[in-house]
This record gives structure tokens, C-alpha cells and sequence, in this order.
């Protein structure tokens, strides 16, 4: 099928499509002034919908040209579709479907690379943007097993990138989003074109620093015999801003596709869902024009740190503990798990619990927390929770062990934060097949040890914190709560 389709979304089809269902301005007006680094189901649900308002409100031609790091196939279906697509809103009282006009582009990271770089040193691209999640940075741990800012130069795919830096090829095939970057900004500083601001949108702390740490040393430790130069350059003209972003994208299924096509009428494979909540909070830090994301609510402070460790801590936080706990009780998705007896109760526990280690200047707690029960309890949005609980090697250093270690230096009690970890141990057992990148580590802590508070030891170890290892008043305490949840049970 083309765009030309009229039984497929595309240009031709948006006079056909229902006024409500249209997007909000003309497609062709776009310029390509943004590139997305990301081409998922969050971004497509989330900044591309801001910068498609920014664009509408404004006059001005911001266009997105988004790059998948990995799969083409987004990439592929949303050029079949001239780079449209539509959001379902999941709303309680009934869906609600519009066509999404952001993109002026779909491309593949290491198949468009001479394209991507060209981009990305291109004065009329003022800002990049990022989702890769975390594991797309490529962070070594820290000491006591923090996630620190320092790029993994170890990592096999980051090793490989940096081997092909010293082909003196600008367009190799680099394989990490960190690398490409890397190499798009040293071609733009070689080339004196104006300023760009690079903008992470992932859940991490800090996230504007770790994304500018992590370009910086990879440019460090290239092959390229101008990097000193390059880095001088940057340090002038490239900022990296620290951000918020919230809204819960669920991965999209056969039956979104279904619902999407009865409300348009047309055909779209790369329709997105989303919740009808949305927010972003952007460290009011630019190096370059930007779209004015204000139009649409978008929030530009001084710092960001407050509403940062609110979301993570909070609402990311919450979200693994109901992933863990409510997969041990046989519960498929948020709004099941809020459909017990414990699960409203755990996110307000939860959040108390935690909210001590907030900054000042952020959200309400209390407040925040009953927002996220009405949220997560949305019968319409269906997010999964092993989608989320997926990588929990890799979240939990972020959402629970920074909290936890400040609670525990305190001596301040932590029964739900003990919980949620014991769900995610419970998570981990090798019969449970865990979606994780470390999942190989996390069973044989299973198997060398077989006593209950040894494997919460050896597994606290392997996600990188040995200090909270030796604390064996919390060890016990995760241990012994292991019994009820392999029975199924909830006890907060």
C-alpha cells in the first residue's frame, strides 16, 4: 500500500477524515526544525503532539524529522503515511482519535546516517530531543551503586562505536544513540553552524547532565583528531537541559489499530494511545530558538529538580511497585491492580512514605499522589504491567534506591519501599523469566544463593547497591515478606 490509499492514512486522506479527526494544521506548512532521536510510541504521543500545537498556535514551521535508533519499521509505516498518524485519547467517559501532523521525516539511525548527520549540522535545527530510555545512555554505576553520569566505555556497542571513529568515516554506521549524536554535534561545531540546545526527555535524574556528560566523553575518548576542538566548541554552542515529561503511552495493540481505523474511517499502522493526562516541565535553559511549547501549557522553570524527583519517585516509583506486586497477584494491567483492595492504599502509602525525600518547590505530595489513583485507575488505558516492569535492573536504581538510602540514613521506617522491593525479588526467580537486560545475573543470585536473605543480598548487589546489601535489618525485612507474595498476596 502507498499514501495514496484511500483505505490507508496519508495527505489524500484528511478531507475524508471526520472535522474531529483532523490534525491541527496542514502538514505541508512543516519545516524540518527539531530532530527526535526516538521514533516510539512515547514521543509520537507526547513531544511531537506539543511541538504540533507549538506549530499551530505560533504560525511557525516546526516540523519534527523523528530517527528510530533501532527497528525501521515504524520508521518504514510512517512514511507509507506522508509521517502521519493518529493518538487515541483513553479517556473514561469514551475515546476520543485526532491525526497527529508533527513529522516532516522518518529515518533509520544507522541505514540514514550520512541524513542524520546532515540534520544534525543543519543551522535550521535548532533543537534535538531524545526518548531512548535509560538503557539507550549507556551509564556506568557509580560509587555505592548510584547510576552515575559517566559514559560505560566498556559497553560492547559503545566500545565498537568509539573502534569506528578512528576509520575517519563521519558517516559510519554507529549503532548508540550516544554515538551518533555525538558524531551529528561534532560535524555541526566543525562546521560553525549556530547553536542547538539537546534536549533528554527520558526518567532520569538529571537527565539534561548525564545526556551532556555522556556526549562529551564519548567525543573525549573518539578517534577524531580534532575532539579537543570540537569539545571547546560545544561547550559554547550545545545545552543540555534538564526536563520532566508525564504521560502514560501504553504499547499499542491489534485492537487500538481496530479502534483508530473505525474513528478515521482510514487505516493507520502506527496509531499510538495515551492517557488524557499530559505534562512537560523544561529547565528554562536554551541555547537556540525553540518551539513555544508555553502555548500548550508546556512549564519553563529555573529547576526542574523538584518536579524531577516528584515524578520519579512518585509516579514512576509507584508504577514498578504496582508492575512487581500486581504481576505476583495476577493482575494484568494498572487498572486491575488499582481494583483491589491494596492498590490505592499502596500508592498513597507509598508516596507518603517517600515524599520526605522530595525537595521543596515541587507538586504536593499528597495532592500528586491522589492524582496518580485516579490516573493509574483509568479502566480505558490497559497499560500492562509487565511492559512495565521490563528492565527493572535498569529503573530501580532511579525510583526506589535513592529514596530508600536517604530514609535508612535517617532512621526513618520504609515498609512500603521494602514491599515493592520484595516484589521486584520475587520477579526475578528464574521461572519467571524476567524482561531484563541483566536477567542472566539476577538468576544465579538465585542459584548460589538459595536462603531467602542471601538472594535478597546477592540481588541488591547486582543492581548496584552493596551498601543497602550490608543492611540486614532491610534484607530480613524484604525476606520475609517473600512468603505472601509467591501465596499471591498483598499485604501493605
Amino acid at each position: 500500500m502507498t499514501a495514496a490509499d484511500p483505505t490507508r492514512l496519508g495527505r489524500a486522506a484528511l478531507r475524508g477524515l471526520p472535522p474531529e479527526c483532523r490534525p491541527a494544521l496542514d502538514p505541508e506548512a512543516l519545516r524540518t526544525r527539531v530532530v527526535h532521536l526516538g521514533l516510539g510510541a512515547f514521543h509520537r504521543a507526547h513531544q511531537a503532539v506539543w511541538t504540533e500545537q507549538a506549530a499551530a498556535r505560533s504560525g511557525e514551521p516546526w516540523g519534527i524529522t523523528a530517527v528510530a535508533p533501532r527497528s525501521p519499521g515504524t520508521a518504514r509505516a510512517l512514511r507509507e503515511q506522508d509521517f502521519l498518524y493518529s493518538l487515541t485519547e483513553r479517556r473514561p467517559d469514551g475515546a476520543a482519535t485526532r491525526v497527529i501532523a508533527a513529522l516532516t521525516g522518518a529515518l533509520v539511525m544507522s541505514d540514514d546516517a550520512a541524513r542524520v548527520n546532515a540534520l544534525l549540522a543543519d543551522p535550521a535545527v535548532t533543537v534535538v530531543t531524545l526518548t531512548v530510555t535509560e538503557k539507550g545512555y549507556h551509564r556506568r554505576p557509580g560509587r555505592a551503586g548510584q547510576q552515575g553520569t559517566a559514559l560505560d566505555r566498556a559497553a560492547p556497542a559503545v566500545a565498537a562505536d568509539l573502534e569506528r571513529t578512528t576509520a575517519g568515516d563521519g558517516h559510519a554506521r554507529l549503532t548508540t544513540v550516544i554515538g551518533r549524536l555525538a558524531a551529528g554535534l561534532a560535524a555541526r561545531m566543525r562546521s560553525g553552524a549556530a547553536p542547538v540546545t539537546v534536549v533528554s526527555c527520558d526518567n532520569m535524574a538529571d537527565n539534561g547532565a548525564v545526556l551532556g556528560a555522556a556526549v562529551r566523553e564519548f567525543t573525549a575518548a573518539s578517534g577524531w583528531p580534532d575532539r579537543q576542538t570540537v569539545l571547546d566548541r560545544m561547550a559554547e554552542a550545545v545545552a543540555f537541559p534538564a526536563t520532566v515529561v508525564d504521560r502514560i503511552v501504553p504499547a499499542t495493540t491489534d485492537s487500538d489499530l481496530d479502534r483508530a481505523a473505525a474513528a478515521l474511517g482510514v487505516r493507520d499502522t502506527a496509531a499510538v494511545t495515551g492517557e488524557p493526562y499530559r505534562q512537560w516541565v523544561l529547565e528554562d535553559s536554551f541555547a537556540a530558538p525553540r518551539p513555544p511549547w508555553e502555548l500548550d501549557g508546556a512549564l519553563f522553570v529555573p529547576d526542574v529538580a523538584p518536579y524531577q524527583l516528584t515524578k520519579l519517585r512518585l509516579l514512576n516509583g509507584s508504577h514498578s511497585a504496582l508492575a512487581h506486586l500486581g504481576t505476583a497477584a495476577g493482575r494484568d494491567t494498572v487498572a486491575d491492580a488499582l481494583d483491589t483492595d491494596w492498590g490505592a492504599p499502596l500508592v498513597r502509602a507509598l508516596c507518603a512514605e517517600v515524599a520526605p525525600t522530595l525537595p521543596p518547590g515541587g507538586p504536593d505530595p499528597a495532592a500528586y499522589a491522589a492524582d496518580l489513583v485516579t490516573r493509574f485507575s483509568n479502566p480505558a488505558m490497559g497499560h500492562r504491567l509487565d511492559q512495565i516492569a521490563a528492565d527493572g535492573s535498569l529503573k530501580l536504581p532511579e525510583r526506589w534506591l535513592p529514596a530508600l538510602r536517604t530514609l535508612r540514613a535517617a532512621g526513618a521506617a520504609t515498609p512500603l519501599l521494602e514491599l515493592a522491593l520484595a516484589g521486584w525479588v520475587h520477579a526475578t526467580h528464574p521461572d519467571r523469566k524476567a524482561a531484563d537486560p541483566a536477567a542472566e545475573a539476577l538468576a544465579a543470585c538465585w542459584h548460589s544463593h538459595p536462603e531467602p536473605t542471601g538472594t535478597v543480598r546477592a540481588l541488591l548487589t547486582t543492581l548496584g547497591a552493596p551498601d543497602l546489601a550490608e543492611d540486614t535489618a532491610l534484607t530480613g525485612a524484604v525476606a520475609a515478606r517473600l512468603p505472601a507474595l509467591r501465596a499471591g498476596r498483598i499485604e501493605v
